[in-house]
């Protein structure tokens, strides 16, 4: 990969890092813990938020750290970025440059979401004969 490619790359990931807000804070159910009561009907609401905030921070925290790893493979061995980890093929570039911090060709990929223990299951699969 040239230089150019790799200054092109490190520019997208240092803008994906910079983009990545802070976390959302979480929040007690309840605020004053002497209070009864009042809050009861909120709480489920409150509950469901804060598990979507908790959620958006963990992936936030993922990409965070393919982030700080593709940063690393650039700054440590700039000939093998690009390369999936796993084959050591190269990476389609329309794919690097959708995500920058991809560590995996396509083909391994797949094979990594792939379902595990052969084919799905469905409810019919359960019924009782």
């Amino acid at each position: 990969m040239t230089k150019t490619k790799l200054s092109r790359y490190r520019a997208a990931l240092i803008a994906l890092r910079d983009g990545i807000d802070e976390p959302a804070p979480l929040e007690p159910a309840r605020r004053d813990p002497s209070e009864v009561g009042s809050d009861e009907d909120e709480q489920p609401l409150v509950e469901m938020l804060q598990v979507i905030a908790s959620n958006r921070n963990q992936r936030r925290a993922t990409e965070l750290a393919r982030i700080e790893a593709a940063l690393r493979r650039i700054d440590d061995a700039p000939e093998d970025f690009g390369l999936c980890l796993e084959c050591e093929d190269e990476i389609a570039p329309r794919r690097l440059d959708l995500l920058p911090y991809v560590e995996l060709c396509l083909e391994c990929q797949s094979k990594r979401d792939a379902p595990r223990g052969g084919a799905r299951r469905h409810l019919t699969d359960y019924r009782s004969e």
